[in-house]
């Protein structure tokens, strides 16, 4: 379970983005930072139950860095008002399938999994798995406890056909993706609760037949 502390830090954060209120505030961003490690590093020692090789590397290589790369935004804001782990087979920076954690207070938190915008090679791999494999996909995503938790799909789809396949292809609207991730909503009061571990492990779990199929058609 995270701190109600470490919540309350990134409200106050996302109220006074700027330098000067960070740098008056550091401890309470240090301790914050420290709190959500400690987190991502239960998460993390219970991944590795459902994927063996993400213990090939440490908890926090999974968080992201809260300082934002500005040089080519129209958002000037320094910092993000919120913290993010990802977690795969190859770490962070891999171009594999994974599970995202995504903590922002007020109703924005969420975990996600699957296979953001990748580069044109590996989404050629998905798009054939995809197209060979359809009755198994659809095997995964049918499925009663995960249509529950994951009711639509994240990410932009391509107008006009992908090269080499036709409108009849009963894949085709998963073809068109390019993303496939699912995400679920979490509330504020499930990362300070006690089972919050436990329940997000439960979510991820859910995600794991996808992430394997993605990763496979990577493989």
């Amino acid at each position: 379970m995270l701190q109600q502390s470490t919540l309350d830090f990134l409200k106050k954060l996302d109220k006074n983005n700027n330098k000067e209120w960070f740098d008056k505030n550091r401890k309470l961003y240090e301790a914050a930072k420290a709190d959500y490690e400690v987190f991502v590093t239960a998460m993390h020692t219970e991944l590795t139950k459902l994927e063996p090789r993400m213990a090939e590397y440490k908890a926090k290589d999974a968080i992201f860095r809260i300082f934002r790369d500005v040089r080519f935004a129209k958002d000037k804001t320094p910092y993000k008002p919120n913290f993010g782990a990802y977690f795969s087979r190859g770490g962070k920076k891999a171009p594999d399938a994974g599970y995202y954690m995504h903590l922002q207070p007020g109703g924005k938190s969420f975990l996600a999994g699957g296979l953001w915008m990748p580069e044109a090679p590996i989404l050629k791999k998905v798009r054939q798995e995809l197209d060979y494999n359809f009755d198994e996909f659809k095997a995964i995503i049918n499925k009663a406890s995960f249509k529950k938790l994951f009711n639509k799909w994240e990410g932009e789809k391509l107008k006009t056909l992908p090269q080499g396949y036709t409108a009849d292809n009963p894949a085709i609207e998963f073809l068109k993706m390019k993303s496939v991730i699912v995400s679920v909503p979490v509330d504020d009061a499930d990362y300070t609760s006690k089972t919050a571990v436990a329940k997000m492990i439960k979510m991820f779990s859910e995600m794991k037949p996808m992430i394997d199929f993605l990763n496979r058609a990577i493989d």
